[in-house]
């Protein structure tokens, strides 16, 4: 990735471009490359942040959605940061959405894309094969429409992660932690606009997830990519920027 992390003050992020902030929320297993094709396209008109969510950092007693979502608020006090677009996927999502519910005066408005946050199916409760590489390699072309999605760069990222005792229990801790975190009954709480990008094609986060949400959020909007699956803006880019392109003029009024 062409782009520079950034560390100050015990935070890791990377920044780009000037105007609206537009702050990118990675995934559990996401890495910051999963957000480039967002970057390079938004950076001439917007100010984009993508910060390094703690999750291998924090506390593993504290470790959960609603520590992510305190780290988030912090760095955004140290950055200076207010009416952002919140714009996240999968767990980033989920975040996002702990976030807003705490603190809606700090969000313009917020876009989701498999997001959790009601239900999804991720790898389970654990890893009983996490030694072999073809195993893992299939649970990550299983994010995707199109297996080729799945580099081997990617999965070697995956496989590394789940190898390490230390960072298993984290990604595990985490994944329980989303899913005790259901958000049924809080999403009637975000008036803001939202707006759903999501695979139609999602098997980690199916489209019944995004229909709920679209009914349980107030003043939301629901937009398909057909042919994808768990990560539009990985693997559908083109249709993910175009969806959020118009979404950011009709409600920055650009």
């Amino acid at each position: 990735m062409e782009y520079e992390v950034i560390e100050e003050e015990g935070f890791k992020f990377i920044e780009a471009g000037e105007g609206e902030t537009l702050i990118l929320l990675h995934g559990l297993m996401g890495e910051l490359s999963n957000w480039e094709p967002v970057l390079d396209h938004f950076k001439a008109s917007y100010h984009v942040v993508v910060p390094i969510l703690p999750i291998y950092e924090l506390p593993i007693l504290t470790l959960g959605v609603k520590s992510l979502s305190k780290y988030l608020h912090r760095f955004m006090k140290f950055k200076k940061l207010s009416q952002a677009v919140l714009i996240g996927n999968s767990l980033g999502g989920h975040v996002g959405l702990v976030f807003t519910v705490a603190h809606q005066e700090f969000v313009k408005a917020l876009v989701l894309t498999g997001s959790s946050g009601l239900y999804e199916n991720a790898f389970g409760g654990s890893f009983p094969r996490r030694e072999s590489y073809d195993y893992i390699r299939e649970k990550v072309e299983f994010t995707f429409y199109d297996p080729a999605t799945a580099t081997k760069e990617l999965v070697d990222e995956v496989f590394k992660s789940v190898n390490d005792r230390s960072r298993v229990i984290r990604i595990l801790a985490l994944a329980k932690s989303a899913i005790r975190h259901n958000m049924n009954k809080e999403l009637s709480r975000i008036t803001i606009p939202v707006s759903l990008i999501w695979g139609k094609q999602d098997k980690i986060t199916p489209p019944d997830v995004a229909i709920e949400f679209h009914e349980l959020l107030p003043n939301s909007e629901l937009n398909w990519v057909d042919k994808c699956g768990h990560a539009p803006m990985m693997e559908r880019p083109t249709e993910f920027n175009a969806y959020l392109d118009k979404f950011l003029n009709r409600i920055l009024l650009k």
